[in-house]
Order: C-alpha cells, then sequence, then structure tokens
C-alpha cells in the first residue's frame, strides 16, 4: 500500500507516506486482517485481500457493516 516498514527486533517503525496505493495483501492473523481493511478503505485504487477467512471469523459481518456507513467494498468466494 505504500508505506515502508522497517523490523528493528521486536519493533516495527512504519514510516508513513502522504497518499496509500491500493495493494494485493494477504491477511495473516485478525488484528492484521482489520487493519488491511481500514488501509484498504482509505487507499487511492483497488485493494485485494487474499485468506480473508481470519477476518471473517473475527469479526461478523463486518463487511455490512462497513457498508451501511457508506464504504465501498466487497466479499467474493476464495
Amino acid at each position: 500500500l505504500g508505506a515502508r516498514v522497517q523490523i528493528e527486533g521486536r519493533v516495527a517503525v512504519v514510516t508513513g507516506v502522504s497518499e496509500l496505493q491500493g495493494a494485493p495483501t494477504t491477511v495473516t492473523d485478525l488484528r492484521g486482517g482489520a487493519a488491511l481493511v481500514l488501509a484498504g478503505l482509505s487507499a487511492e485504487g483497488e485493494t485485494r485481500i487474499l485468506d480473508s477467512g481470519h477476518i471473517n471469523r473475527g469479526y461478523e459481518t463486518l463487511d455490512e457493516k462497513l457498508r451501511a456507513i457508506g464504504a465501498n467494498l466487497w466479499v467474493t468466494p476464495d
């Protein structure tokens, strides 16, 4: 999505950018997946989130709730 992430031991240093760009991403855990959804919603262009099962198990009907407040997103079968 454009930000730089540098891992220093147990610390992640994130250097943001002025504008996130849509990109394909893969979910590896529940909270990280939620963060990718929010980042994708604020990014320019399309963001594809693969392996979204973690999100579906942890946040019931998240896509419907976000669409209800104006988000432009959809879920496709894996």
